[in-house]
């Protein structure tokens, strides 16, 4: 069981990396095949978009087939085929056809584990296993950064295109030896994914979910580093600098949440109070303008740190979901979560080259995305203050 989380745990670092590499190849692959900023945004929707999709067939096969097989085949297939794919790309629907399918690679990993926690361990500690493997996956958001600057620099992007394709399927291969799937839940109930939809008390938890990654899948994902070039003329180093940073205030983050719900008694307001924090910094954000590129890091570092209340809101509300169809409860979490920093990086896109198209420079380019960013949260959070506690 352990040697198969280890595999998972590996299978969710490149999941990471690949859902946040993009904002550090964003001038090398502008220059190779005129891929544009906006590209990507679009790029890093499908992503997510092909990611949050796939939570349904997943939810269902953890369920019926268990996590080995369904890790396994969709991350050799997805990952690996996705990043060969992006090895040989020649045009910006090239990348965007890799990233959709590197998404649908990436999307049973991290349900897979979450999987197992819910079947073999206590509730009480679920909040705190999923935000460790987490922490220890958030390492590829940091390999995303400076080291991969590093590589890129040394070898070039397809040659590490290719060394991602092959460490994909070896990592699958691995899953497929050692995972080991939790003995079936016996239930003369059918489960579905419609009846967690019924149940009144998700609702009031589901809008936080839809938005409370956002702001670090988005902006650590893509938009640093364009908002750094446009706002201080930042250059790749000082990009691949700051997005480390926040890659570490991620990893902080995410392990300092783990054990809070048991020490505070309560996931409900460490959620909250999370989340209230990740919006003033989007506030000062917007609002900063180029204040200076010090204080415009601090910020995008203390959204790394706050805003990875992810694994508690996905404990929040897997609790409330009856044991034969635990698969379903965590991936609707998932799917609603992810779904929205794909909608949104479609979205965001759009509203970036409009701005382009405006003439506007500078941060203000950014105001948008911020602002709408920021009302997200805000709306959310007053559902979620109306939601139910459960430490189960």
């Amino acid at each position: 069981m352990i040697a198969g989380i280890v595999s998972l745990c590996l299978a969710y670092v490149l999941s990471q990396f690949f859902r946040s590499f993009l904002a550090v190849l964003t001038g090398i692959l502008g220059q190779d095949i005129g891929v544009t900023p906006d590209d990507l945004s679009t790029a890093s929707g499908l992503w997510f978009l092909s990611f949050a999709l796939m939570q349904i067939p997943v939810g269902g096969a953890l369920d019926r087939i268990g996590p080995r097989l369904t890790s396994a085949v969709l991350f050799l297939i997805g990952g690996s085929g996705g990043a060969a794919l992006f090895a040989v790309a020649q045009s910006a629907l090239h990348v965007k056809l890799a990233m959709l399918l590197i998404g649908i690679g990436c999307s049973p990993v991290l349900m897979a584990s979450y999987y197992i926690f819910a079947r073999v361990y206590s509730p009480r500690i679920f909040a705190t296993l999923a935000a460790t493997i987490i922490g220890v996956g958030s390492v590829g958001n940091l390999a995303g950064s400076v080291p991969l600057v590093w590589v890129v620099q040394s070898y070039g992007w397809r040659e590490t295109l290719w060394g991602l394709a092959v460490v994909s399927a070896l990592i699958a291969i691995a899953a497929f030896i050692f995972v080991r799937n939790p003995p079936k839940v016996e239930s003369t109930q059918v489960g579905r994914f419609s009846d967690l939809l019924k149940m009144p008390v998700l609702w009031l938890i589901i809008p936080l979910v839809f938005v409370n990654y956002l702001p670090v899948a988005a902006l650590r994902g893509l938009w640093i580093g364009p908002y750094l070039v446009d706002t201080y003329g930042a250059n790749t180093t000082q990009v691949g600098n700051a997005s480390m940073m926040m890659s570490l205030a991620i990893i902080a983050g995410t392990f300092a949440y783990g054990p809070l719900d048991r020490v505070f008694g309560s996931r409900k307001w460490v959620i909250f109070a999370g989340n209230v924090i990740v919006l003033t910094a989007l506030v000062a954000l917007l609002l900063s303008g180029d204040f200076s590129f010090t204080w415009a890091v601090s910020l995008f570092t203390a959204i790394g740190f706050f805003g990875m209340t992810f694994p508690m809101i996905v404990a929040h509300g897997r609790a409330f979901a009856p044991p034969h169809i635990a698969g379903r409860g965590v991936t609707l979490m998932n799917l609603f979560s992810i779904s929205g920093v794909g909608f949104f990086q479609v979205l965001s896109g759009k509203m970036h080259a409009a701005q382009i198209a405006s003439g506007i420079t500078g941060a203000a380019r950014y105001s948008d995305i911020l602002l709408l960013m920021s009302g997200l949260i805000a709306i959310s959070l007053l559902i979620y203050a109306f939601s139910k506690d459960n430490l189960d």
